[in-house]
């Protein structure tokens, strides 16, 4: 491919194209393109810099921490320490506590004053699991363990045909009952999705948590990552607007849009570009980065801010890399028949998609 006298290579996606973006780009530069460290907030002089930073400032709000204080000062393990966390476990369920607990995958429910629910989790063996809370040391990814066994009063358990069986049983239970204690697919309903709505005159794209208020979308998703997802869109809407017109929306549009939702529109982008955008955001195909980076070449603006130009392109391809290549195996695998694939499901169609035998032998 031949672009200003440049002879260009387009292997791995069109990727090498970010070299005249930086001169002293190298192979291992760009061998090590989707998986290098994004920086997510960043001075912009576009409107949509608001939004991105509105967004960063969701994100530390859902950021939650239980870690406690140590209650044992002297250490717990080890020959001449005070082992406090066995004799408090010991001292609250009893010595005879965990040769009753079954050596079998199941889910277990800590509770506390006034029989609240704290936590539930899940475990291959439900006796071994449980042994980890009674020995639990002093190092700083103990202190969650710490801090329930000092809160609780009762744990209870319910065993399962599988560890598959008791991860799905895991997720529905913090899904519906929310125990304060966790936080990893408790909030499900924050999971967003990427949408495309394309007619004669512009083309709009939307980032949102609410996807019952974008019927006339075409909706991909949901996505794990708020964090990966928001920096791709973000990035995305910067680059178009080297290559086509943006549209002004009024400040009653934007106070019309649901929480944690923007909306951006472009005129006279290229007529093909919707359905490559979608093959994009459903894991299917890079080849629309190709061509933006052809036209990107082609805008003297954009050349003049090669590295933040490149910086958007490596965020839009760590989504697709992180979140929608992966969405999509996991559809692929398992045969899910719904999509966009709903909120509440998408960790449940994960931990099937782990369970299937080609998933097991990627990974092991």
């Amino acid at each position: 491919m031949h672009v200003r006298g440049l002879t260009l290579g387009v292997a791995n996606g069109g990727l090498d194209l970010l070299a005249l973006w930086i001169p002293d780009v190298t192979e291992d530069d760009l061998r090590a393109f989707p998986r290098e460290g994004l920086r997510f907030r960043r001075s912009l002089s576009t409107g949509a810099a608001a939004d991105e930073r509105n967004f960063a400032v969701e994100l530390s709000h859902g950021c939650r921490s239980y870690a406690d204080r140590p209650t044992n000062p002297c250490g717990d393990r080890g020959p001449g320490r005070d082992n406090g966390p066995v004799r408090t476990f010991d001292r609250k369920f009893g010595d005879d506590f965990l040769p009753g607990v079954p050596a079998e995958p199941g889910v277990y429910r800590f509770y506390g004053p006034a029989d609240a629910l704290l936590y539930v989790g899940k475990a291959r063996n439900l006796r071994r699991r449980l042994a980890q809370y009674r020995t639990t040391g002093r190092r700083k990814k103990e202190r969650k363990r710490r801090a329930l066994v000092r809160l609780a009063e009762r744990i209870t358990w319910e065993v399962c045909e599988s560890e598959l069986d008791a991860s799905l049983a895991e997720i529905r239970l913090i899904q519906s009952l929310r125990p304060p204690r966790n936080v990893a697919g408790a909030f499900p309903f924050l999971y967003p999705f990427i949408g495309i709505r394309a007619d004669e005159r512009e083309t709009r794209f939307c980032l949102t948590t609410s996807p019952e208020a974008f019927q006339g979308f075409d909706l991909h998703g949901a996505f794990r990552s708020r964090d990966v997802t928001g920096e791709a869109f973000f990035a995305l809407v910067r680059l178009l607007r080297f290559v086509g017109h943006p549209t002004p929306h009024s400040r009653r549009d934007r106070r019309a849009l649901p929480r944690h939702s923007y909306v951006y529109g472009f005129r006279r982008l290229p007529a093909g570009w919707p359905e490559m955008w979608r093959a994009l955001l459903r894991g299917a195909s890079r080849e629309v980065l190709v061509d933006l980076c052809l036209r990107l070449l082609e805008h003297a603006g954009a050349r003049a801010r090669g590295a933040q130009i490149r910086e958007d392109l490596r965020a839009v391809e760590r989504f697709f890399d992180d979140e929608a290549s992966r969405l999509a195996a996991a559809v692929a695998a398992t045969g899910f028949a719904t999509y966009p694939v709903p909120q509440r499901d998408r960790d449940l169609l994960f931990l099937e998609y782990r369970a299937t035998p080609g998933h097991q032998t990627l990974t092991s």
